[in-house]
């Protein structure tokens, strides 16, 4: 674990690059599959419902270029075999190299959000997010100095709350924490049905906000689809408001 810990480190704390200096994607996979290998085992023996999206091998190349992570890490393997992996019907979903299923890239959906070009290095990195309208993000140095570990932006309080655990115990809190007890209050009766339908580019938005007062019994509140786009740019902006 700590290994994977180092990567993160050394990742976000490299001095920012160009585009020349971009590592080619050959220099990024590791011929003995490692990365993979451990994260197979994981979802093998996972308690929770795991699905894994089919990667095109000519967009994870092209993702795996763009993340600059080395398929030994579990993110690149992640990013390199995975058109993403989608979690207790789709509940969560944590982003590969894109699938019709989950139609965004790690890198393309930091893109415009962390980072202005690829190739530089990002202050955070957003990973994984939920269909509540959450989102995991890994910190680079943005949100604190405990570089490397996973923090949740609650749509409940808007805060950044530092869950305590690198980017590989965050797969291991997705495939076997019991969810329902971490989202316990924010999973509406006959949830399953609705979010396994879900498109990975898309949330679902609730009024009144879930923050508020009276968006507190989620059963009560109105819930349409939203993109989830829309839903992170809304979060972002009411956040700012509040005075967070």
């Amino acid at each position: 674990m700590k290994f994977f810990q180092l990567l993160a480190v050394i990742f976000f704390t490299s001095t920012t690059f160009s585009q020349t200096k971009m590592r080619p994607v050959n220099e990024l996979i590791d011929p003995k599959d490692s990365g993979w290998k451990l994260v197979k085992e994981w979802i093998d023996t996972a308690k929770n419902k795991v699905e894994i999206l089919p990667a095109d091998p000519q967009k994870a190349k092209d993702a795996l270029y763009h993340t600059q992570v080395t398929t030994k890490s579990p993110m690149g393997a992640i990013v390199y075999k995975t058109g993403g992996i989608i979690v207790d019907n789709g509940w969560i979903r944590i982003l590969g190299s894109g699938s019709s299923k989950l139609n965004r890239s790690l890198p393309d959906w930091n893109k415009g959000k962390s980072f202005k070009e690829f190739g530089e290095a990002p202050s955070y990195l957003l990973i994984a997010d939920d269909a509540l309208g959450g989102f995991y993000i890994l910190n680079g140095g943005a949100l604190g100095t405990d570089l490397g570990n996973v923090y949740y932006f609650a749509p409940d309080n808007l805060e950044y709350e530092p869950l305590d655990i690198t980017y590989s115990q965050f797969l291991e809190f997705c495939f076997n924490n019991d969810l329902d007890k971490f989202y316990s209050g924010s999973r509406w009766e006959n949830w399953k049905k609705e979010v396994a339908v879900l498109p990975g580019d898309q949330v679902f938005n609730f009024y009144p906000f879930l923050w508020s007062e009276e968006g507190n019994d989620i059963n009560k509140v109105q819930r349409k689809i939203i993109p989830i786009e829309e839903q992170y740019s809304l979060n972002l902006d009411l956040r700012k408001q509040l005075g967070h």
